[in-house]
């Protein structure tokens, strides 16, 4: 494995929605989500259906690997274009699969897609952690926990989608050290997914830190960012309703770029755009629609952290 792949994945699975809504089962405590009154579910399907696409076609053109899959609808899975919650890949051949929190989001996990990154990348190990939702536990994947792979940390806020007993469980198998923390919104409540409020990249990392409350515990969580080598750019809180902290940074042909989404890129300042730039290049994705589900680019793609075969 290449080490400036570690953490910059040249490849990533992607689901494509073809009866995309707004998950009526999430928005009690999803702040970011957003339900249309009285809009047409055929129109808001087909103009999510046209953004992905158009998405897939912009990181193919960069040079990364996307492997697509359909949802039909079939299962009634309306946020399966966000699949990096329900499976992860990681370096050494490791697959997990973690429990939901929303029942209609455990319908979304899929054999197929463990079969292909079985057949196609060199796989040791599939650990299957979703069992816990019999217990009423949860451990949303790359929604709940941002990784620094080279450090091998995974960055956690605390909500019901981040159980500190698989936490633990997860972090002794794959090998991470747990750093979890408390966040607050402007009401106050635990924000729903880590993701939305951290992106770590090779060379840097945007975070809100004004969403950690506790001061000791944030400059903890800057000072181990800083430390890594990063740079840590400062998002506020409106940049992060615009999904800024939502975002993956990727490998193409050209080098990294970070993907984001255009209404996210809009909210980036100047200078912070200019500090990303000196790693990576900014690859703006239109997508409205898909956002009014509550996440943004960097739920819409499972990285993968797997050897070829």
């Amino acid at each position: 494995m290449n080490f400036h792949l570690i953490q910059s994945p040249s490849a990533g699975v992607m689901i494509r929605p073809h009866r995309f809504l707004s998950n009526p089962e999430t928005v009690a405590d999803n702040a970011f989500q957003y339900i249309i009154p009285d809009a047409e579910p055929e129109i808001i399907a087909t103009q999510a259906t046209r953004e992905f696409d158009q998405a897939v076609e912009q990181l193919t053109a960069e040079g990364i690997h996307i492997h697509v899959f359909d949802d039909y609808g079939e299962r009634e899975t309306p946020d399966s274009v966000f699949p990096n919650n329900w499976f992860s890949t990681h370096h050494g051949g490791r697959i997990a699969i973690f429990p939901m929190y929303s029942p209609s989001r455990r319908r979304e996990r899929r054999s197929d897609i463990i079969e292909m990154l079985k057949a196609t990348y060199r796989v040791k190990e599939v650990i299957d952690y979703s069992g816990f939702e019999n217990d009423k536990l949860f451990l949303e994947g790359t929604g709940a926990m941002v990784f620094d792979h080279i450090e091998r940390i995974a960055y956690v806020g605390q909500s019901n989608r981040a159980d500190p007993i698989i936490l633990e469980r997860f972090c002794t198998t794959f090998g991470y050290e747990p750093l979890t923390f408390v966040t607050a919104d402007n009401n106050g409540e635990s924000i729903y997914h880590t993701n939305v409020i951290l992106t770590i990249a090779t060379e840097f990392a945007l975070i809100c830190l004004d969403m950690i409350p506790d001061p000791l515990r944030k400059k903890e969580i800057a000072d181990r960012l800083t430390n890594s080598g990063r740079t840590v750019i400062e998002l506020d809180r409106n940049q992060i309703s615009e999904f800024a902290g939502n975002a993956l940074e990727m490998t193409g042909r050209d080098g990294r770029i970070l993907a984001i989404s255009q209404r996210a890129a809009s909210a980036l300042r100047k200078d912070q755009i200019a500090v990303i730039e000196k790693s990576a290049r900014l690859l703006p994705l239109h997508i409205p629609t898909i956002e009014l589900a509550g996440g943004s680019v960097r739920c819409m793609i499972a990285g993968i952290h797997l050897t070829a075969r």
